[in-house]
């Protein structure tokens, strides 16, 4: 038996990007009862602290704490996020079978490459997604797998802006969360909690929060609440109301 479609699927390059970048949205939008899920396109074995077990074990603490209804890491290299014809296909296949309504990928620019590249090829999978005839044409190699799922194209797709210095669409208000989204992050105990390894690199634990309310804080002020996350469209927005619109411009 097929399970439910997704309303909302974040895609990252790595396990703690969803909840430093969208992790208040994607509890907001479960308290709210949406189905929300996480794809990790690598497992983390490169990362300067921690082991990738670790960060599998802390993924699903995180994923409980936002109500995650679905959560997955595939085996693309960590380090080595290419956009290739296989990772592609991988993706397809998750949104094929997860059938997002939306899905929130990392920003299209930023310092580290895993990150802008699964942004690229997180749309370029969502489109593919959607060939019908996708695993049934010469050539198709790699996608037989998923040639008998049926296509699927999310409707909206929005970029999670928060570690770069662009003018956000739109912000969400994730004040309600912001406790919680702080507890998700803070899982990652391989990854935060004070220790020699990575020290001159990774703040202090003491200094997470002061930092995840600094930019929240930043967020939220933009649009008059306490803390808020930031997301960026491509398509222009339709308003019906504008008598509506949020947000007082005097």
């Amino acid at each position: 038996m097929s399970t439910p479609a997704l309303d909302v699927l974040a895609l990252a390059a790595h396990r703690d990007d969803v909840e430093q970048t969208c992790g208040g949205t994607l509890l907001k939008m479960a308290q709210r009862g949406y189905r929300t899920g996480i794809l990790d396109l690598t497992q983390g074995e490169m990362g300067t602290r921690g082991t990738a077990e670790d960060r599998a074990h802390e993924a699903q603490e995180a994923a409980r704490l936002l109500k995650a209804s679905f959560r997955q890491a595939l085996h693309i290299p960590d380090g080595r996020v290419e956009n290739t014809w296989e990772n592609r296909v991988a993706i397809a296949r998750v949104i094929r079978e997860q059938r997002p309504r939306v899905l929130i990928l990392p920003y299209w620019q930023g310092r580290h490459p895993d990150h802008y590249t699964a942004s690229v090829l997180g749309y370029e999978a969502a489109f593919l997604a959607g060939l019908r005839k996708l695993g049934n044409t010469p050539g198709s190699h790699g996608a037989k797998a998923i040639a008998e799922l049926a296509p699927h194209r999310p409707f909206k797709i929005i970029y999670a802006s928060l570690y770069h210095d662009v003018r956000p669409s739109f912000v969400v208000d994730i004040t309600n969360q912001f406790e919680t989204r702080v507890q998700a992050l803070l899982a990652y105990k391989s990854q935060y909690a004070d220790q020699t390894s990575g020290a001159q690199i990774f703040p202090a634990e003491n200094e997470i929060r002061s930092r995840l309310e600094a930019m929240a804080s930043f967020y939220g002020l933009l649009a008059g609440v306490k803390y808020a996350e930031p997301f960026v469209q491509k398509e222009v927005g339709l308003v019906e109301d504008v008598t509506a619109i949020p947000v007082q411009s005097v």
